[in-house]
């Protein structure tokens, strides 16, 4: 991976949510650290370091460097609550990881080549219906994103989860259900008003032919 991201952090002794409002006042936010076999730690990090970084969406898609009290811990951002109105991160969940054990994260989707397709040439609009998947690998093997390469769609086709290609290492949790839950994608289809207008069209060209079977039985 291209971003190395280091969270500098403190331990909290203080809890409960009087203590979380005071350090939301301080510019801090609340984090815990939990997993790998070791005990959760109560953490609070830089607000505005934090909100630096998850600006960028690799951020939670990237295994995270976590310092606190002299050790190093490597993690990834489990959940992230944000304040419902205003530009505040409330809460972090950071979970450990270990090169040796699967790890399940969020990926974002990057959808590239649709000007090239088909579907898009004959006038038609892509729809993308999910715009990141959840993936199961090992820490080292995790992607920062996943390319699905719209440059083959027709008009009506859907690129399915089954079609994005991975790197080595790398699985879809969904697809790992079953065939019946291969989800689409995306799709291309023709805007309403040129299906309205084929559709006029088509039915002009039925009732001219309708006419002329008429005037052929007349005669």
């Amino acid at each position: 991976m291209a971003n190395d991201f280091v969270l500098n952090a403190e331990l909290r002794t203080d809890m409960g949510k009087g203590a979380s409002r005071r350090l939301r006042h301080a510019g801090k936010v609340p984090a815990i650290l939990y997993g790998a076999g070791e005990e959760p730690t109560a953490l609070t990090l830089e607000h505005n370091q934090l909100a630096h970084q998850i600006e960028n969406e690799a951020f939670f898609s990237h295994i995270l460097k976590v310092k606190v009290a002299g050790k190093d811990s490597q993690a990834i951002v489990k959940d992230l609550q944000r304040h419902p109105s205003r530009p505040i991160i409330m809460h972090i969940d950071l979970q450990r990881v270990s090169a040796k054990e699967k790890i399940r994260v969020q990926v974002p989707i990057h959808f590239v080549n649709e000007e090239k397709s088909p579907g898009v040439h004959e006038g038609g609009l892509v729809a993308h219906m999910l715009t990141e998947v959840e993936v199961a690998c090992l820490p080292a093997d995790l992607p920062e994103y996943i390319e699905a390469d719209l440059s083959e769609l027709a008009i009506n086709d859907i690129f399915h989860l089954s079609d994005l290609k991975l790197p080595k290492g790398a699985e879809l949790v969904e697809l790992s259900h079953g065939e019946g839950h291969d989800q689409a994608v995306a799709s291309v289809h023709l805007p309403r008003a040129a299906k309205e207008e084929t559709a006029e069209e088509g039915g002009e060209v039925a009732a001219a032919e309708d006419g002329e079977s008429s005037e052929s039985a007349a005669e």
